[in-house]
Parts: structure tokens; sequence; C-alpha cells
């Protein structure tokens, strides 16, 4: 009979990830801000054949390691498919992610404390938002995660040297996908003290010889990307090649964390990112602080461990200037695995009930107030949102509608679990909204937020026969661009592209077209003569044929200003 319910949640639990998590598989095309950029690197893998040294357009691409693009690539050469293959690497990464939590806190605890585990990681909307997203963040979470399951399964269920040699292999893996990886071996410093105060069920094994297999497994990781591509780089003769390693290993890494050049944030950022980001989960923090200290104060080394290097990883990303939410996401499911063994009884606590219902409620009332606002408010609201996106009045009255939906399964969830089980009426309004947007978000916004509205237009508005070259362009454009289209940079200043585009331009005006992102529109180019093909991702887009060039295309000291500012934001961006 165990079995059986055992067997039950457990298939639950895989069936509603799958469903939260995959719904909308297939259903769009990659969305900036970095969907578009790994997608195109990864296009541009299958199409040379050069899976080494990552390109975007004629550039090399230096600003991450290519693991995620290999995935996306390799998938795309089983399904043939590009919007089933560069979404499907986050979900299998979020899945394994969900299932290294749940075994872990079956392991440590109960069959039930991973249940638990499991579902409060699979609805933190952190979680489920970034899974659901094509972005590097997903895998190393998942590498990162299973670097904890094997260092845990030796330090706290051990001795299990597999385990400790998997979990810095994981490491490894972690940090040729995003060289945070590395913090994965940060659980090493509880698990030292707790062995160093004699706490139980935790050693290091150090004077054991297969202790240092472990960094042995870690470098063996890392260099099955480094060493053929130090190699090749350094053996070629390329500076380019150079140019390309010294950027991806030490500005990238290193001066990156030491230096932040781009998203500045105060010091206690994260601290206000978790209560926002890692809902409803953290809503239980103030009862699970005291509940955390008493384990600690009987010694419990789990507790010592999952929470130390929590902690370890907030500090470790609060120190550089530079911080974004998805910094710590690694940490988010040791944090859920935490916080699980105290779920079953703070669940019957009406006022933790109370406080599930609230966020509820005021989610459900959130949703159905955007969603009346779309249909019926300010009309200003909808103009904004189709200038600055491009869509129509039947995009913005669907979201309306989906919203309403939305709100009220909402309401009915939290009239149909009653305030026993407000915290199923919260995770069926969390599932709600991410079918939702999956199903019906997907498909209405893709053609304008992923350019390929607007490059359809192009390629009709042009003709079969024309050639296409873009100019201060994204990633999405090229990769949405029914035609080969030549390029002329990413990274260089856009007026040095428009010189050059127009060179190309020359030699064959009668049929070659220029699409030119309309802050790069100097005035050396006749608007009268040009055609504002539309807006995507918040910028215009113009066609410009040869006739509409007169004069030399030196911008002004304000237009380059402008330009260095624009595109200074596009490179933050990133």
């Amino acid at each position: 009979m165990l079995n059986t319910r055992a067997s039950r949640e457990f298939w639950l639990l895989a069936l509603m990830a799958l469903l939260v998590l995959g719904t909308g598989l297939g259903l769009r095309d990659p969305w900036p801000s970095d969907e578009p950029r790994f997608a195109l690197v990864a296009k541009q893998m299958v199409d040379s054949g050069d899976w080494l040294f990552p390109h975007r357009g004629t550039e090399l691409y230096s600003d991450k390691p290519p693991m995620l693009m290999w995935w996306q690539a390799s998938l795309y050469s089983v399904f043939g498919n590009w919007r089933v293959a560069f979404l499907l690497p986050s979900l299998l990464a979020a899945l394994g992610t969900l299932a290294c939590v749940y075994d872990l806190g079956r392991r440590l605890w109960t069959r039930r404390v991973g249940v638990y585990a499991a579902w409060a990681l699979l609805f933190a909307v952190h979680f489920s938002f970034q899974a659901k997203k094509a972005q590097i963040d997903p895998l190393v979470v998942l590498f990162i995660t299973l670097a904890n399951y094997g260092l845990l399964r030796h330090l706290l269920c051990g001795p299990a040297w597999r385990w400790w040699w998997l979990g810095w292999f994981a490491a490894g893996l972690g940090v040729i996908t995003k060289g945070v990886g590395v913090i994965a071996l940060l659980m090493i410093v509880p698990a030292a003290l707790a062995s160093l105060l004699g706490w139980p069920r935790v050693r290091l094994h150090v004077r054991d010889w297969r202790f240092w297999l472990g960094p042995l497994a870690f470098v063996l990781a890392t260099l099955l990307w480094l060493l053929p591509m130090a190699w090749t780089a350094l053996s070629s003769g390329s500076t380019e090649y150079r140019a390309y390693l010294d950027d991806i290993l030490f500005r990238q890494t290193a001066k990156r964390y030491a230096q932040s050049w781009d998203h500045h944030q105060p010091w206690w950022y994260f601290l206000a990112t978790m209560p926002s980001m890692w809902v409803p989960a953290i809503l239980a923090l103030p009862w699970a602080i005291p509940a955390w200290w008493r384990r600690l104060r009987r010694r419990d080394p789990r507790y010592l461990l999952l929470l130390g290097w929590w902690l370890l990883i907030v500090l470790f990303f609060s120190i550089p200037h530079g911080k974004r939410d998805v910094y710590i996401l690694p940490a988010l499911p040791m944090f859920c695995l935490a916080l699980a063994p105290l779920l079953p009884g703070l669940l019957r606590r009406r006022d933790v009930q109370w406080l599930l219902g609230a966020f509820t409620a005021l989610l459900a009332l959130a949703l159905l107030v955007a969603g009346i606002g779309m249909l019926a408010g300010d009309p200003g609201f909808e103009r904004r949102l189709m200038g600055q996106r491009g869509v129509g009045t039947h995009v913005t009255a669907a979201l309306g509608w989906a919203g309403i939906a939305m709100g009220s399964w909402g309401v009915i969830g939290l009239l149909a679990c009653g305030r026993r089980r407000f915290h199923l009426a919260a995770a069926s309004i969390l599932a709600g909204v991410w079918v939702t947007y999956g199903l019906i978000g997907y498909p209405l916004l893709n053609d304008s937020s992923s350019a390929r509205g607007l490059m359809q237009q192009v390629g009709q508005r042009i003709g079969p026969d024309a050639e296409l070259g873009l100019v201060a362009w994204k990633e999405q454009n090229l990769l949405m661009a029914d035609r080969p289209a030549a390029t002329f940079g990413f990274k260089r200043r856009w007026y040095r592209q428009l010189h050059d585009a127009r060179t190309w331009q020359a030699q064959q005006p009668q049929r070659r077209w220029l699409l030119v992102q309309e802050d790069a529109v100097l005035g050396c180019i006749d608007r009268n003569a040009a055609e504002r093909v539309g807006v995507a991702n918040r910028r215009g887009w113009w066609l410009v044929p040869a006739p509409a060039f007169g004069g030399v295309c030196r911008p002004s000291a304000a237009e380059l200003a402008r330009i260095a500012r624009e595109q200074g934001q596009d490179e933050d961006e990133q």
C-alpha cells in the first residue's frame, strides 16, 4: 500500500513538472535578450561544422562557454526542429534538477521530504520562470545541483567515493557551462567546519588517497573543452583565436567578477531579490529560521551543510558590484531541500495557510486587474504595448481575456480548496499561469518578440531574388531572416557598419537592400526614400534602398553620443 502511494505521489510530481515546465515547447521561437544569441550560435555550429569556436555572424562569440549551444545543436541534429531544440535543454535540465532534489531529500530524510522539496522547487517562481527560457542558467543549475548531490551523498551518507568524484566532475562541467560552476565546491567549507567540530555523520576522509581524485575529476571535466580549444587557438597562429582565448578565460570570468562593468546593484540586492523571486517557498522563512536554529543546536549536519552553502553563495555574489537575480538561482534547490522537512508541520499551521491564501488572492487580483485593464482600461496602455512590441489589438484583447481566465482560476482555487489547503490553491494558480503562458502567450507574442513577423514582412517586401544586409542588427534578425543575410560586424560601431554596408550595397544597387535599426539611421539616409517596416523588441526598423543614400555618412557629435549610448545599453543586456 505504501509503495502504491509512493508511486502515485512520484508520478503526480513528474507529470505536473512536465505540464508546468514543458507546456509551450515548440510553440515559439527564441526571444531576447539571450535566447536568439545562443540559438544563432548553435545554428551556425550546425551550418559551419565548427563546434569548437562559436560565432555570432562573422565574429567569434566569447561571452560564454559553448556548452548550452552544444546541447541545442545536438538536439537539433536529433529532432530537426529549432523550436524544439533551443528550449529542450532547459526542460531537461530542470527535470534533472528536480530529480536530484527529490532523491537527495529521500536519502537524507524520507521519501516524503523528497516529494515536498521537489514540489517547493517546482512552484518557486524563479525556478519555473528560468526553466521556461532557453538560457544558460537552467543548465548550470543542473550541474551545480548534481555536484551538490554527489558531494552530499559522500559527506553525509558515505563514504561513497564514486559520488564524491561525480560531484567534482559535475562542478567542472558547471565551469565550462558558465564559469561560476565552481561555487558547488563551497559545500566543502561547512562540511570541513562540521568535521572539525566533531558533528556526527559528516567526515571528509582527507587522509584517504581517493579524496584527491575529486580535484582531478574537476580538472578533467574542465579540460574536455579547455584543452582542445586552447591548443587550437595557440597552435593556429590566429590573432582572432588568441583574442577569443584571452577574453573567455580572463575577461569574462575573473575580471568580470572582480571588476564588474554592468548590472551594478547594492550589496543587499539579493536580500530583496529572494523574497520576491523565491515565492511561495520563501514565505515560510519566518517560521523556518527558528526551526533551523533548533536543529543546528542539536548538531544536525544536514542543515549546517545546506544552509551554510546557501549563505556562502549569497555572500559570494554580493561582493562584486555586478549582480543579477539569476546569479543566486543555483542556491534555490538547496534552500528548498533544507525547508522540506519542516513543510508537513508548517502547512498545518493556520497562520501559514492564511499567508499562502493571501499570496494566492493577491496574484489572482493582479491578473484580473491586468486583464480587465487590457480590455476596458486606459487606452494609453494598449498604445504603448502596440508601439513598443509591434502587436495588434487582437493580441492585447486575447492577453486581456487570458489574464481574466487566470485570475478567475485563482479565485475558484481559493474557494474549492478551503482555508486549510490554501497551499493547493497557490500551486493551482501558479500551474494555471505557466500553462496559459505556454499555450496562449507564446503564440500571441511570438511574431513580435522573436522578430519573425518583422523578418517575414521584410522578405515579402524585397522579393525572393533580392539580397539583404543587416546594420545595427540583433541576433533575432539574422536568426529569423528568410535568406542568408550579409552582416558587417556585430560589436562594431553602427556608423562603421553602415559605411561598409553602403559599399556592399553599391556593388549591386538594384537587388541589394539594407535593414537598419532606427537609431542607426543617420542623416545621410533620406527617410522619405526609405521605408519603415515595423517595430520588434522595442526597436524600429527601416528598409533602405541604394538611392536613399546621399552624402557622406559621418555622424554628428550628438548622433555619435546617441549611438554609443544605445549600443552600450545593448551590450549591458548581454
